[in-house]
């Protein structure tokens, strides 16, 4: 097994060895000869080479020798790339295309931006945005990109739980896809990520996979204690949410339970897999209460929920979930 590459501390990339992948890792003493700078990558290439990339004052990539602790080949700063501020490269290969990628602020904050080489050193041709700047004004945004069972996800970051300090950093997922000519489609970030989720489960509706936009918000549940999480307010009438990829394979639903509340009352359209479920009577509550409503012609399979407001005034809702006969 390869020594892995494990930090970089005070501009110097740093080895620490395991006989484990869990560990316990023990980083050396000094760091790799000829490494000056930040966010090191490390791609390990299918002939068995493998290749670290860093930035500093540009990108840099270099061979590593066999023991993954000394460089076999003189660093080589990246060509080609757009002018402005880059870091945080990550490099992998797909087919026979290998491919850079990393944050450039185009104009005030990071996007992530990507080149294409037939060779892992270059030369790279730069190809464009895979990601758009947050639209929130998050400043950065670092990245990694990984084959799963035939589907590619990428990893981001975001300030979801600390909207006025981009540092405290959390981790987000989503899909992502390429084009017949091998370049990469642009990701349109998510809050609901990827995944399966069981009907049965409390549905997190606020992590949302699309939305109409007008008419809803997203807010913290307690902004004391933000690691509550967040709710979803419906404002005005024909406001909506999907939630995708909902599993509903358990089969005889006879419920929806739903934790909201309303300082005026309204009415709440459920559907799954285009068919109404239930419309659900939403009565004045200033504190949060679960109700429970019947449902009807629920569908099998996968599905997207999608939750309107149908009638009346605002509804916050905190998760929504289905009850078998068997789950009441």
């Amino acid at each position: 097994m390869s020594d892995g590459i494990n930090a970089l501390v005070a501009g110097g990339a740093f080895v620490a060895v395991s006989d484990n992948p869990e560990g316990p890792f023990f980083p050396d003493r000094k760091p790799i000869e000829g490494i000056h700078g930040i966010d090191p990558c490390v791609l390990n290439d299918t002939d068995g080479n493998s290749y670290i990339y860093w930035s500093g004052r540009g990108l840099y990539v270099a061979k590593l020798k066999d023991n993954m602790r000394e460089l076999s080949t003189s660093p080589v700063q990246i060509e080609g790339l757009p002018e402005g501020f880059k870091e945080g490269p990550f490099a992998f290969r797909r087919g026979d295309k290998y491919y850079l990628t990393f944050p450039w602020v185009r104009k005030n904050t990071e996007t992530l931006a990507y080149a294409m080489s037939d060779t892992p050193t270059g030369p790279f041709e730069f190809k464009g945005i895979i990601m758009d700047e947050s639209p929130t004004g998050c400043w950065t945004n670092h990245h990694s990109i990984v084959e799963y069972k035939g589907q590619w996800y990428l990893f981001y970051h975001h300030n979801d739980y600390s909207p006025q300090f981009d540092k405290n950093r959390s981790a987000r997922i989503d899909s992502l896809s390429f084009n017949p000519d091998g370049t990469i489609r642009k990701v349109q970030p998510t809050l609901r990520g990827v995944g399966i989720t069981d009907a049965r489960m409390k549905i997190q509706i606020d992590r949302y996979s699309k939305s109409s936009r007008r008419g809803v918000k997203i807010q913290f549940l307690n902004t004391e204690q933000k690691f509550d999480g967040w709710k979803a307010c419906l404002t005005s009438r024909g406001a909506w949410l999907e939630y995708n990829n909902v599993d509903f394979a358990a089969g005889n639903y006879s419920q929806i339970k739903l934790r909201v509340k309303s300082d005026k009352g309204g009415t709440l359209r459920v559907e799954a897999g285009g068919k109404t479920l239930s419309e659900v009577e939403i009565p004045l509550c200033k504190d949060w209460q679960v109700l429970t409503a019947p449902v009807s012609s629920v569908p099998g399979g996968l599905n997207v929920v999608r939750v309107t407001l149908a009638g009346g005034g605002d509804v916050e809702i905190d998760w929504l979930g289905f009850a078998t006969d068997a789950n009441k």
